[in-house]
């Protein structure tokens, strides 16, 4: 009985030191950290009352509202008798978490699939989830981090599953089911072009597109502009690497400038492009005065160059050593 006394006159003395700092009143909104919201998480100057629990606080991540009648009288069991209101009618409480991302999340499940099972860059990867994906709430006290604890990929199906864990003992799971197909960046034709045509900026779109949509690989995306079609192109058609190439600057039958470069020497000469080609490409180019068909690289529109080959130098024999014989 003594000890209970004591107890309640602990209270009441905090209760009145409170009053004197000024008397506890509500707080308008108020973070926890743990399960349990305490009195004075949500009464400023509460005394020897502040470490008194009340109610349950709102789900990780999650914020939640309380009528300011029901703090009050929630805080009268602690002995909190005259508390002022502020005039607020409703407080809001904040469960404070370590937030992981939806984005983060998908990040990495594509990482986990994309390193255990040769999928390529993860990056490069599309996920489509059984469910909606939703970001993870952690306790701001749990020093863990996500781990893979079990994953699964079909080949034939594309279908996933990739189950991560907490570290540090929490034993909290959470399952991510779904389908990951493996895409690459496509160069798509916006209208139809002909065999030849430069291609400019509007008539191609980037797009990602499953790889299994291309049985040869997809036409470089980076300088996928200035590059020409080798054939007809129609309109939607995905471009493949063999569907481009460097423009021609030197056309088929065309007469050329033919260069020859040798040492000490060079003769310029006009020739019959035999074939068409691109600055670097080699193409057979006739001599008229010769009636025969040399190779040549093309320098630049209507120019081509052929240059003699370096001479090998002879390699020089070993020196020997000469002996002097006595008679």
């Amino acid at each position: 009985m003594l000890r209970i006394t004591l107890s309640l006159l602990a209270l009441a003395l905090g209760i009145v030191a409170a009053a004197a700092q000024g008397g506890p009143r509500l707080k308008p909104q108020a973070t926890v950290t743990g399960d349990i919201v305490r009195v004075g998480d949500l009464v400023e100057n509460a005394g020897a009352a502040s470490d008194t629990p009340i109610f349950r606080a709102p789900d990780l991540g999650e914020t939640g509202s309380v009528t300011a009648r029901a703090v009050v009288d929630a805080v009268r069991g602690a002995g909190l008798i005259a508390v002022d209101t502020r005039g607020l009618t409703e407080l809001t409480v904040t469960h404070a978490s370590r937030t992981i991302a939806a984005s983060e999340v998908e990040r990495r499940v594509a990482a986990a699939l994309a390193e255990r099972y040769n999928l390529g860059k993860a990056a490069d990867l599309k996920l489509s989830f059984d469910r909606d994906l939703h970001a993870i709430e952690l306790p701001l006290t749990s020093a863990g981090e996500l781990s893979v604890a079990r994953a699964s990929f079909s080949q034939r199906t594309r279908q996933f599953d990739v189950i991560f864990e907490l570290g540090g003992g929490a034993r909290a799971q959470w399952r991510y089911t779904g389908f990951a197909i493996e895409t690459v960046e496509a160069a798509i034709a916006m209208r139809s072009l002909t065999r030849g045509e430069v291609i400019k900026e509007g008539d191609v779109t980037i797009e990602r597109r499953p790889r299994s949509e291309f049985t040869e690989s997809p036409a470089p995306v980076v300088d996928i502009v200035g590059r020409a079609v080798r054939g007809n192109v129609r309109a939607g058609q995905l471009l493949r690497a063999v569907d481009v190439m460097k423009p021609e600057i030197v056309k088929r039958n065309e007469m050329v400038m033919l260069h020859y470069e040798m040492p000490g020497l060079a003769l310029t000469m006009r020739g019959q492009a035999m074939d068409g080609g691109g600055e670097g490409d080699v193409v057979n180019v006739l001599n008229p005065s010769t009636k025969k068909t040399i190779q040549a690289i093309v320098t630049a529109a209507g120019h081509v160059t052929v240059k003699a080959p370096k001479p090998v130098q002879p390699e020089s024999e070993p020196e020997t050593e000469s002996t002097n014989s006595n008679p």
